[in-house]
């Protein structure tokens, strides 16, 4: 019999993940969701179907009856928080898997945390736009002992994912240190696109021909990000997808990370003023490619491009 599965935290991210295990993960037992705000996870059951999803209305009622347990929230507070309700209860024999954006030590105290208390532990940050989750193309990391990442794995690949990146039997820390530095790739590519459409368009070149040149030789998530700022959408949307906040505690973690271990990220710097920028300009519906309004500003443009 395949296991009782209960997901929590239903953000952009977990709500295309949970539609995914829904239609592709082989479950025999309705996936237990719980969110903060209940509705979120009322109107999720209705759109996945309420004799596939069942709805706990608190996170001991969802966490009793569940083998595996799936947490994505929004940092590193929420997730020892809800970690914390958690362990209230007897979860003797249980898989608890945090897919969230945290900072490895978070993430290694949870694991000893957790495997003190008799239940195995999983650091599982997922690569991916809300768009990806959809689609289930998402990349998985895993860490933690083998045992406990095998009890996974039939969820990553062809459910919620294209591909894993399995660190079993390393520290579940690592799953998120990884993370965290991946990002910084993401903000970084960001920022050099911004400073790329700016001084195309202040040079004469022209933002048009810098993203044909930028769709033909990166395709994929530069493309992506480059048409985003391009038709305005970086100022536009009233729910961010990479909201601000978020990015900007990613950033906090990778400078923390760096300044431990004497590492020089120029880049990171920049760019976390940027953010900052972003967050002074567009308050909760700022997003990561808002950066590129920042560096019209700081070029003399107008922070929306008029699209």
């Amino acid at each position: 019999m395949a296991p009782q599965l209960t997901w929590i935290g239903l953000g952009n991210m977990g709500r295309g993940m949970c539609a995914n295990l829904v239609s592709k993960g082989n479950l025999d037992k309705p996936l237990i969701l719980y969110n903060r705000t209940q509705k979120r996870a009322d109107d999720l059951s209705a759109k996945l179907g309420p004799s596939k999803t069942k709805v706990a209305s608190t996170i001991p009622e969802a966490v009793e009856d569940s083998d595996l347990i799936l947490i994505c929230v929004g940092d590193d507070a929420a997730v020892n928080s809800t970690v914390d309700t958690i362990l209230e209860q007897n979860v003797q024999g249980k898989t608890i898997v945090d897919c969230s954006t945290v900072h490895p030590d978070t993430t290694n105290a949870l694991e000893k945390r957790i495997t003190a208390a008799g239940a195995q532990f999983v650091g599982m940050p997922v690569f991916g736009a809300p768009a990806m989750a959809d689609a289930g193309s998402l990349v998985c990391v895993t860490a933690g002992k083998a045992d406990a990442v095998k009890k996974v794995l039939p969820y990553t690949d062809g459910v919620m994912g294209r591909a894993t990146i399995d660190f079993s039997d390393q520290p579940a820390g690592n799953a998120t240190l990884l993370k965290v530095i991946g990002n910084t790739f993401i903000l970084n590519m960001v920022n050099q696109l911004s400073e790329g459409h700016v001084l195309a368009e202040k040079s004469g070149l022209g933002v048009d021909n810098l993203h044909n040149f930028i769709s033909t030789m990166f395709p994929g998530p530069y493309t992506a990000y480059s048409q985003r700022m391009l038709q305005g959408d970086y100022y536009k949307r009233d729910e961010p997808l990479f909201h601000i906040d978020l990015a900007r505690k990613d950033a906090r973690h990778a400078k923390a990370l760096a300044d431990s271990s004497g590492t020089s990220v120029k880049g990171l710097d920049v760019a976390r003023a940027r953010l900052d920028d972003v967050k002074e300009q567009l308050g909760d519906k700022g997003d990561i490619p808002s950066v590129y309004g920042a560096v019209r500003k700081e070029s003399g443009l107008e922070f929306e491009n008029g699209k």
